[in-house]
C-alpha cells in the first residue's frame, strides 16, 4: 500500500453538521415548551370543569329549595322577612349562589340569583409603597 492510501481522512465536522445540531436542539427545546404548555392548559380545564360542575351543582340545590318553598314546606337554611325567602347554596369555599325569591299565593318572582363571594378580601400589605410625602 502506498502512503497515500495510508492515510484516512476524519470525518470533517462542517457546517452543515452544526447547523443539524443546532436544528435538533430547537425542535428538543419547542417541543418541551410545547409539552408545558399543553399541562398547563390541561390543569386550566381541568379547573374550569370543576367550577362549572361546582356551580351547577348549587343551582341544583337551589331549584330543589325554590321547589320546596313553592310547596309550603320550609327548608332549615331558608330566612323568611315576610314575602320574602332568602338562601345560600355554596359553590366553594369561597363563593355561594345567594337566592332572595317572593312568594305570593302560588306566584313567585326571583329577586335575585347570583354567585357571591363568602370569604373577606384581604389585601396583601407586605409592599413599602410610597405615599406622595417627602418626608
Amino acid at each position: 500500500m502506498s502512503k497515500q492510501q495510508q492515510k484516512i481522512q476524519a470525518p470533517a465536522v462542517g457546517g452543515s453538521s452544526l447547523l443539524v445540531i443546532f436544528a435538533i436542539l430547537c425542535l428538543t427545546v419547542f417541543a418541551l415548551l410545547g409539552l408545558s404548555t399543553v399541562q398547563a392548559d390541561k390543569r386550566l380545564s381541568d379547573a374550569s370543569a370543576q367550577a362549572v360542575e361546582a356551580y351547577y351543582a348549587a343551582e341544583d340545590h337551589a331549584q330543589e329549595i325554590l321547589a320546596q318553598l313553592r310547596a309550603g314546606e320550609m327548608p332549615a337554611e331558608v330566612i323568611q322577612h315576610g314575602a320574602r325567602y332568602r338562601y345560600l347554596c355554596e359553590i366553594s369555599d369561597t363563593q355561594a349562589l345567594a337566592v332572595e325569591v317572593e312568594l305570593q299565593g302560588g306566584n313567585y318572582r326571583i329577586l335575585r340569583w347570583r354567585t357571591e363571594v363568602t370569604v373577606d378580601w384581604n389585601g396583601d400589605q407586605s409592599l413599602d409603597v410610597w405615599g406622595g410625602s417627602q418626608e
